[in-house]
């Protein structure tokens, strides 16, 4: 079976909730960072085979967003593209999904990403298909309607959302209000000191946002990081489930953003003149309690371990998606793995942000271009996924 390569992995900044990137739509953000990456890449476009793009919160404004977004960047006509939701693990999983097409000879090169506009996602309503007569209809918030219908009422009950999951986690495995909010001032610390430092600048697409009056603006850096987040700051903030450890401190952001990469057959790359950025070597998916959606990474790793004989020494880096900071605490006591110094070293969820179907895709790059900083050789790639499940996979660097 051929290795599957991931070459020229990047992402767009990561935008606040109604920030700077507001006025681009998520089909407008797929579409530039394919532009991107078909340039900086130097991939000839009719040599992509596919297109796979994963999106959480899709709508019929660009329907099959890969073949959209395709479209828009000006790829050849002939070159396909789909659609795949993981939820939180979308990104991830379209990066898999392409490395199982070269691996099984169905394609060459495949470009895999991500994309969400939060800021974007429209309200909607189920009841009107056949008309109303008279009374008030209603309309769901599409991003609030997605978690509290992330799995079946009828067999597990009413989850009001993700913070219930994260507090029952933080009950579960003693996980204190105190401790929470220190891992999310590291979080915000280790993100500024990397933007201090330029380690995300070969990473980044900058994104002109048009005005509604004069030239675009360029956008070009995370709008939630925070780095002077303190302790004092966050034990101000009140738990957003009264008695709970999870404040909007020390949870995940919701924002904007893409990113994509080139996953291509290992016999091709020498002829498109591409380097390999790490060599996929394996994933894993696995479900969980839906009330428990956060610990989702435990077993996903322990099936990825299994399949790889793989172990927690020989990994050099390590990221987790930040959904929590609870959440994250909580895995790594499921893991038995206590070494901060390897998870998450340049920020994760809670300072870059969590624009859903992209973060995998913006975990990725950012974790490829930090071990080829340090001349690593493993990292494991790791995400709990609303709804109950947990998604991991492992890289190595040539």
């Amino acid at each position: 079976m051929r290795r599957a390569a991931i070459v020229s992995p990047l992402r767009t900044p990561v935008g606040r909730f109604l920030g700077a990137l507001t006025p681009l739509p998520a089909e407008g953000l797929a579409a530039h960072v394919i532009t991107a990456l078909v340039d900086r890449s130097g991939i000839d476009p009719t040599r992509i085979d596919d297109v796979v793009f994963a999106q959480s919160y899709a709508n019929s404004e660009a329907p099959c967003i890969g073949r959209w977004a395709a479209l828009a960047a000006g790829l050849p006509i002939a070159v396909p593209g789909f659609q795949i939701d993981r939820r939180c693990g979308g990104g991830l999983q379209a990066v898999m999904t392409a490395a199982m097409m070269v691996q099984s000879g169905a394609a060459d090169v495949v470009l895999a990403g991500g994309v969400e506009s939060m800021s974007n996602i429209e309200y909607y309503t189920t009841s009107m298909r056949g008309g109303a007569r008279a009374g008030t209809v209603q309309l769901y918030d599409r991003l609030d309607r997605g978690r509290e219908r992330s799995q079946p009422v009828e067999r597990f009950g009413v989850i009001s959302g993700m913070i219930e999951t994260a507090e029952t986690l933080a009950q579960d495995y003693g996980v204190e209000r105190e401790a929470a909010d220190a891992f999310a001032v590291e979080s915000q610390r280790r993100a500024a000191r990397a933007w201090a430092d330029g380690r995300f600048a070969d990473e980044i697409v900058p994104v002109p946002v048009p005005q509604k009056k004069g030239d675009p603006i360029l956008f070009d850096r995370d709008e939630g990081v925070r780095g002077d987040t303190d302790m004092a700051t966050l034990a101000r903030l009140r738990p957003l489930i009264a008695g709970g450890t999870v404040t909007a401190g020390n949870s995940s952001q919701q924002n904007d953003a893409a990113a994509a990469c080139l996953v291509v057959a290992e016999d091709r790359l020498t002829e498109l003149g591409l380097e390999p950025m790490a060599w996929c070597l394996g994933w894993a998916a696995s479900g969980c309690d839906p009330a428990r959606m956060g610990i989702g990474p435990v077993p996903a790793v322990e099936r990825l371990f299994a399949r790889t004989g793989m172990g927690w020494d020989q990994i050099d880096l390590i990221e987790i998606n930040e959904a929590f900071a609870v959440q994250v605490l909580a895995v790594m006591k499921g893991w038995s793995f206590a070494d901060h110094d390897r998870i998450n070293v340049n920020g994760s969820g809670i300072s870059l942000g969590h624009p859903i179907g992209a973060t995998g895709v913006r975990i990725l790059a950012t974790m490829l271009h930090e071990l080829a900083r340090r001349g690593g050789r493993y990292a494991l790639e790791t995400m709990c996924i609303g709804g109950g499940q947990g998604i991991a996979a492992l890289f190595e660097r040539p």
